[in-house]
């Protein structure tokens, strides 16, 4: 396994920071993090002065961290209950928010933790959130107004800093590290600040978790299914333990609205299992949930890894949930990759453990993640379809497969750039933009974006096709070549080479090239393009074809061409 790439993280604040550049280059978790840290105090110049040397080979990212009043002087003075006017407050929020943006630019990501108070203090008492000049009202509108200022800058995220501080409780703060060492937080605060950091990083470089694997008895239920039959399992009814475990599915349901996948590995038999789920009434996750089980008597690891590998995802994808601790070590020892967190020996803590995983964590949420369990629902139809129609061509032509294409735009840019950055085993040259990198890059006119969406009988798999070209001196560039795994073997990499090679004619271009650049895991697109049709050229992994010569879309596919695509 290759070392994990590190990131370099800028951190500027108005007071020592010490302990959390400590605390961030020391911590185990990935990714490893060389920290640049700054002098404390000098926020707002080194946010103005793009030629600063924090600034130097675009660090992945920067930790902007400041107190209330060293952004908004007027806040301080609210704070000694002096008048203060409103708008006052809300133009230095402006002022700050606007340094942020122009300092976005230098930085992969940018992560701003939100304002907070000591819990210690009570501004004005019980009128404090009701006056317009209460102390805590007025910092939660200074937040509220920083986040609607920021967030139509993707790469700039804003950390909710007070939970930190509620979970730390009493203790979050220290008046005496304030006044020795101009520290505000302690240990706990900070310690909280890094797992969550990191936790950006991981999701914003594409390594978040994708795939929940679960245990059955007495993990998804109270009981063991196969000595007491479904009938007799604890779940939901008027029984704290029976009422926790059907919360404990509604949570993993609730994440499958963030695009994570559910999947079954349990010793039980399987058709007694899957009678459990169909049939009893307390189930709050039916089998549509699932995007696929391995309920056998075989090692649990070898079916996570098998399950795994028919869904197209990687083991670094997986985390496991299993009730037991032999299994759970068990997966760990045999299957590094993937995820295995503590898990409590009482049910009633099991939502609450849930929900609290960093792991999920993403840069993006798009309308494909929110669909993702019901297309893998449709797969296992097409599956089951494909073993009830003789060829291969015959099923193909039975799924009545759509291709539309269309011109990157604001409506599909989220979900373009995710496709870029998450994509691997179907990717031409794994090139990884941001949203606004992707959309400034797109904006040449000698470049063009295509994005394509895939439909059949069974569903709609939503956004699953990128590919952009570069036109200069006659000569067009395929620079990006991306299509979901979800899609492959249906002849959709086709259909988007024919709409590539219509644009590449449409911009003027005498010929078309393709480069491979092989990573770890996109060797199929390379299987792909040696039989596409494409000429191989005299490097390895290179491919040329004449664009004037038509590139015929599969018989069995209807591509849609959209405004400024040509017709057909």
């Amino acid at each position: 396994m290759s070392d994990p790439v590190r990131a370099r993280v800028v951190t500027l604040s108005d007071f020592n920071l010490a302990t959390l550049n400590g605390l961030m280059a020391n911590d185990p978790g990935e990714p490893p993090v060389d920290v640049v840290s700054t002098d404390f105090g000098q926020v707002q110049p080194l946010l103005l002065d793009a030629d600063a040397a924090c600034w130097r080979d675009r660090p992945a990212g920067a930790v902007v961290w400041v107190r209330p009043e060293a952004a908004a002087p007027a806040f301080g003075a609210l704070r000694r209950f002096e008048p203060v006017p409103g708008d006052a407050i809300s133009g230095e929020v402006d002022g700050f928010a606007d340094m942020l943006i122009a300092a976005a630019d230098r930085v992969g990501s940018l992560f701003v933790p939100t304002w907070t108070l000591p819990l210690s203090e009570r501004g004005l008492g019980f009128l404090d959130l009701t006056l317009e000049s209460g102390v805590r009202g007025t910092l939660a509108r200074m937040n509220l107004q920083l986040a609607g200022r920021l967030s139509g800058h993707p790469t700039i995220h804003l950390l909710d800093a007070s939970r930190w501080l509620r979970a730390a409780g009493a203790g979050a703060t220290s008046a005496k590290l304030w006044y020795m060492a101009k520290v505000p937080f302690t240990n706990a605060v900070f310690e909280m600040a890094v797992q969550e950091i990191k936790a950006a990083l991981r999701g914003i470089g594409g390594r978040a978790r994708k795939l929940i694997v679960v245990d059955l008895d007495d993990t998804l239920w109270g009981g063991v299914v196969g000595d007491e039959g479904w009938e007799s399992l604890r779940l939901g009814g008027h029984d704290a333990v029976g009422e926790a475990y059907a919360d404990f599915q509604r949570a993993l349901r609730d994440l499958t609205n963030r695009g994570i996948v559910l999947g079954i590995v349990s010793k039980n038999t399987e058709e007694v299992a899957l009678e459990a789920i169909r049939e009893n009434p307390e189930m709050v996750l039916g089998l549509d949930d699932f995007a696929g089980w391995r309920i056998n008597w075989n090692d649990k690891a070898r079916n996570i890894a098998d399950l795994t590998a028919e869904l197209n995802l990687g083991l670094d994808s997986v985390v496991f949930i299993d009730d037991s601790a032999f299994e759970r070590g068990r997966v760990r020892e045999a299957l590094p990759e993937v995820l295995v967190p503590d898990w409590p020996g009482d049910p009633l803590l099991y939502r609450e453990r849930l929900t609290s995983l960093d792991c999920f964590d993403a840069p993006s949420l798009s309308e494909e993640d929110r669909a993702r369990a019901g297309m893998y629902a449709a797969e296992r139809r097409r599956d089951a379809a494909r073993g009830e129609v003789g060829s291969a061509d015959a099923w193909l032509a039975s799924l009545g497969l759509e291709v539309q294409v269309e011109d990157l735009d604001r409506a599909n840019l989220a979900r373009a750039a995710q496709l870029l950055n998450k994509t691997n085993q179907m990717n031409l040259r794994t090139r990884r933009m941001t949203e606004t990198e992707l959309s400034e890059w797109a904006a040449s006119p000698r470049r063009r974006v295509l994005a394509f969406r895939v439909a059949d009988r069974f569903g709609d798999s939503g956004l699953t096709g990128l590919a952009s070209i570069e036109v200069e001196n006659g000569r067009a560039e395929l620079c990006d070549f991306v299509m979901s795994c979800r899609v492959m073997g249906r002849g959709v990499e086709r259909a988007i080479v024919s709409a590539v090679v219509e644009a590449a004619r449409q911009l003027g271009a005498s010929s078309l090239a393709a480069t491979h650049i092989p990573t770890a895991r996109n060797e199929p697109c390379l299987r792909f393009f040696e039989g596409s049709g494409f000429v191989p050229g005299s490097d390895e992994g290179s491919f040329t074809r004449d664009p004037l010569d038509p590139y015929e879309v599969p018989e069995h596919i209807a591509l849609h061409r959209g405004v400024g695509e040509g017709s057909g």
